[in-house]
């Protein structure tokens, strides 16, 4: 492909699927009323409460409104911007579903990174295309932009990238966005420990452009499982349109709005995992056993090890438990080391300092 011919004429009606845009979605009772009052006898709810002392006898609100209103400031966008998922897996999903055909339709995924995408793909058939990062593991523009293809319909970009904790240069997403008629997604999920800005700001400039952020990292909500999504108006409201009716359960709705209301005690954990991240950083410096501690933006460090398997091993032995990358592309010899509490990593270290030992003595 001709990369100087190249221009971005995005248009989302081109790149769904083209049944999506005449599907009729499932209406629920809470889309056929709306109201918090009332004698409610149409979702065949059970009217005496649940056999737990919490009430969960009704239905979530769907479209998670009273949470979107509380996020929409704090996120300094628009509540028709914002589609909240079953963790960020969901939206993986729906967006994959919603604009490749099977057996038909490409996306591109920049190795090493999260793998849910390949997996999404995988699932609903969809042609995987391959563009390696480069060896300091950033974007390779020109690699991406000349494999393309027509039926090109995704390019995720995950940015801290997942493995290896680092954000990719901005100017390459720009070109992307600019030269592809696709979606470009942006996985921002470790956005919260990096001063990099948020691509949610430039979502107005670039109507192709999908920012996808968590509450399982920084803001410690990993267990209610709650993604968060933000595009165009369009695109949102073709996500809330295939999406199942009741995606996001009252437990974790309710204990999402009040989590909305600790972000003090959020920024305040966020200093923690940067402080702890330094001090886990230049300690596992030191460690001759270890070749490189990777640069990170991400609250995890990728680390290089001279031997990673056995050290992985060690660890589970002694009941520390780390992410084994060694055989990821670009990751030979790395383990995924995710900052814990203070006590935590001095117990990491103290267990890779015995190791070291009885190496040495070997």
């Amino acid at each position: 492909m001709n990369i100087c011919s190249m221009k971005n004429t995005f248009d989302l009606n081109k790149i769904l699927r083209p049944h999506i845009l005449s599907l009729a979605p499932y209406s629920s009772a809470r889309d056929e009323y709306t109201g918090h009052s009332g004698i409610f006898l149409d979702a065949n709810e059970n009217p005496y409460g649940s056999v737990t002392e919490e009430n969960y006898n009704r239905y979530p609100d769907p479209y998670q409104a009273e949470i979107k209103h509380k996020l929409s400031p704090i996120k300094n966008i628009g509540i028709d911007r914002i589609f909240l998922g079953n963790g960020s897996d969901e939206p993986i999903d729906l967006l994959t579903r919603a604009t490749c055909t099977p057996g038909q339709d490409h996306v591109m995924i920049l190795p090493p990174t999260y793998g849910m995408y390949e997996v999404s793909a995988s699932i609903h058939d969809v042609i995987i295309d391959k563009v390696s990062l480069t060896a300091d593991y950033q974007i390779d523009v020109e690699a991406v932009l000349h494999a393309i293809t027509p039926k090109t319909k995704i390019i995720w970009i995950c940015s801290p990238n997942n493995p290896t904790g680092n954000v990719m240069q901005s100017e390459a997403i720009r070109t992307i966005l600019e030269s592809f008629d696709g979606l470009v997604v942006v996985d921002e999920a470790y956005i919260d420990f990096t001063d990099t800005p948020s691509w949610i700001q430039h979502l107005d400039q670039y109507p192709n452009l999908v920012v996808l952020q968590t509450f399982s990292k920084a803001w410690g909500l990993a267990g209610i499982r709650v993604g968060m999504c933000f595009a165009s108006p369009e695109l949102i409201r073709i996500l809330n349109k295939i999406k199942p009716p009741y995606n996001i359960s009252l437990p974790a709705q309710r204990a999402l709005l009040e989590g909305l209301g600790g972000i003090d005690k959020k920024d305040k954990m966020i200093a923690e995992i940067l402080k702890e991240r330094t001090f886990l950083c230049n300690m596992l410096t030191d460690l001759s056993l270890v070749i490189k501690v990777h640069a990170t933006d991400a609250n995890f460090l990728l680390v290089q090890f001279d031997e990673a398997k056995a050290i992985m091993d060690y660890l589970i032995h002694e009941e520390i438990i780390v992410r084994d990358r060694s055989r990821v592309h670009l990751c030979d010899g790395c383990l995924r080391i995710t900052v814990g509490t203070r006590e935590e990593n001095e117990a990491l270290i103290e267990s890779l300092k015995k190791y070291q030992q009885k190496s040495v003595a070997a």
